[in-house]
């Protein structure tokens, strides 16, 4: 089905053609039509299945048809609410190039950053806002954000939203909006939470689900066996050898993160890492110079698992397993997008051997495992010496006894 035969307005469809898509993605050919007709949406889809545009297109379409007199005084008429700066700025994108040949205006709004700016465009007036929730709920504290008039609301990766710890926030912001408006959940999973979270501002939804927990057709996935002091000089390896141009690599910790640019830089590897400490302009930076092939490898912890949105990028690296399954999920699909095939390879120590095993249940098959020369892992170097059991102690009598035990005795009854 081409997107021609979805009821998009042409000004849509021309902006769609601009990008060179012609064909909707299963999760836009199942979304789109449900938020056409006005129906609150409970859409289950993982990263990389085009679910940004599943929601940004009905939303301006509907948004151009109805309340034009709106659109002429800018006011806040759909809320997109995101866990992430990163995930915030490409669904801002997606709506900026999508919506380019409507009269619409948007911005978004994240922390890390001087608020004044973002301050001075809602005061000229915005009909889409893109968010994450502290600092939309200090905008609208301040009294610069008014919801009101929000006719749309979109909560995106809800479960991310409940891992970070967003429950409260979001809370606040559904007490805020309008009872009267469109309601659109997006989520790679549905836990009990987010069961009890939709169920609570969703009026009869309808459910679209796109495949939940299975990695995409277009990513090879590889796992090496190695030992963890390895890790680094593999990866160099493969990197020089394979002259990989671009490279995503995934860290646990914010401190693994730097010490792993650091080290590949050491190399000869130019590298930079994006995490949660870094600065919203360093982040920024950061990928930029990615995106444009400055910096060949960018080292990231699970905070950009779902915001970047980089154009054909080939290779992903789980330098470390993640301890969520769900997360070697988004982890790998930042490759193999938009119908691009992509290579993901994950670096697994023996104490990682059980982490993989979960997410090989969850995606419901077995990972190629391949050996490297000079490269071969040791089990005995990974795992601690047997411990041989402890014999129980003989307990030894209570000398104050042995030494007097009459003593009982020369204590005055409690009954006495």
């Amino acid at each position: 089905m081409p997107f021609k035969e979805l009821g998009l307005s042409d000004e849509l469809l021309l902006a769609i053609k601009e990008q060179g898509y012609t064909t909707p993605t299963p999760v836009q050919a199942k979304a789109i039509p449900v938020v056409l007709q006005g129906h609150d949406i409970l859409a289950g889809a993982q990263t990389g299945t085009g679910k940004t545009a599943g929601f940004t297109l009905p939303m301006l379409h509907l948004m151009q048809k109805s309340h034009p007199e709106r659109s002429k005084n800018h006011i806040i008429r759909a809320l997109v609410l995101t866990p992430t700066r990163e995930l915030a700025a490409q669904v801002a994108e997606s709506i900026t190039v999508y919506g380019k040949h409507l009269p619409l205006r948007s911005t978004v709004v994240f922390g890390g950053v001087g608020i004044n700016p973002q301050i001075a465009k809602l005061k000229r007036g915005v009909d889409i806002l893109v968010a994450t929730p502290g600092r939309l709920l200090d905008l609208v504290n301040q009294g610069k954000a008014d919801l009101t008039h929000v006719e749309f609301f979109v909560l995106d990766e809800a479960d991310r939203m409940l891992d970070m710890g967003f429950i409260h926030d979001i809370r606040k912001v559904l007490k805020i909006l309008p009872k009267k408006r469109q309601n659109l959940l997006f989520s790679a999973t549905f836990s009990e939470e987010i069961k009890k979270l939709a169920s609570g501002f969703l009026h009869h939804p309808q459910f679209v689900e796109v495949a939940r927990n299975q990695t995409s057709h277009q990513v090879s996935q590889v796992v090496y066996p190695i030992n963890k002091s390895q890790k680094r000089n593999l990866l160099s390896k493969l990197i020089k050898e394979g002259e990989w141009q671009q490279v995503l690599v995934f860290t646990k910790t914010k401190h693994g993160a730097n010490r792993l640019t650091k080290q590949l830089e050491s190399d000869g590897i130019g590298a930079s890492a994006i995490h949660g400490n870094k600065s919203q302009t360093a982040r920024t930076k950061a990928l930029a110079g990615f995106k444009a092939g400055d910096i060949r490898v960018l080292v990231a912890t699970d905070i950009a698992a779902r915001g970047l949105d980089i154009d054909q990028l080939p290779h992903v690296v789980n330098y470390e397993l993640p301890n969520v399954a769900e997360d070697y999920v988004h982890r790998i699909g930042r490759t193999g997008r938009a119908g691009n095939t992509g290579e993901a390879l994950s670096l697994v120590s023996h104490d990682e051997d059980k982490l993989l095993k979960g997410i090989e249940r969850l995606i419901k098959k077995d990972i190629p495992k391949v050996v490297i020369e000079g490269f071969e892992r040791s089990k005995e170097a990974e795992e601690p010496a047997p411990q041989r059991p402890q014999q129980q102690r003989r307990r030894k009598p209570d000398a104050r006894k042995k030494s007097n035990p009459q003593r009982r005795n020369t204590q005055p009854s409690r009954r006495s």
